[in-house]
């Protein structure tokens, strides 16, 4: 099929199978574009901007002639910070596969983050630490990512603030959702790698 569609609705999951218990991948936003793939029983199997694929209600989408724009990593940095978007979320519940103020996930916050200046990066923290350029410690600054995870799996990423500090969306009992502080000393433990965008 491969026709390009519009979410019309302002946020709709974009799940892992096509079935309203299935698994929240991530979301869509109005106006964003999606590359229908296949058609199920009012779901649409679609391909995000930033190739991400999932399924859709049918009735969230309607047609948009023309093709998926993309921005790819290459490209300059965008005006603007990343940081200073990201922190517009402060407070935002944290959100399985969530990417708007009402829930986002740790990679939805770096994705949204960019995003919002222009800029389309992957999806998912493993997605994000291999898109990055590795860096030393010793050459960290601020707005550099930290992922961390087991030695084999990437499974969270920071925004890294300078000073001990870091941004990011957490599910903890005493921390949940978007917020600024000092790295945890659980997370430090599991550090994986230091990346720039």
């Amino acid at each position: 099929m491969n026709e390009v569609f519009a979410c019309v609705v302002d946020v709709a999951p974009i799940r892992a199978e096509p079935d309203d218990a299935s698994e929240q991948v991530t979301q869509a936003l109005r106006g964003e574009p999606l590359t229908v793939e296949e058609s199920r029983d009012g779901w649409a199997r679609v391909r995000t901007a930033y190739d991400y694929p999932g399924w859709i209600r049918q009735d969230a989408l309607a047609h948009a002639p023309g093709t998926v724009p993309r921005t790819w990593l290459h490209e300059p940095p965008p005006d603007g910070d990343p940081v200073d978007e990201a922190r517009s979320y402060l407070g935002a519940p944290y959100l399985w596969g969530g990417m708007t103020e009402y829930g986002i996930d740790c990679s939805g916050l770096v994705h949204m983050a960019y995003r919002r200046l222009g800029r389309v990066v992957p999806r998912d923290a493993d997605q994000q630490e291999a898109a990055g350029a590795e860096v030393n410690n010793d050459e960290l600054r601020r707005g550099d990512l930290i992922t961390y995870g087991e030695a084999d799996r990437t499974t969270h990423i920071a925004f890294w603030l300078g000073e001990g500090q870091i941004l990011h969306s957490t599910e903890r009992d005493d921390a949940n959702g978007v917020v600024e502080e000092p790295e945890p000393d659980d997370l430090r433990q599991k550090r994986r790698r230091l990346v720039r965008l």
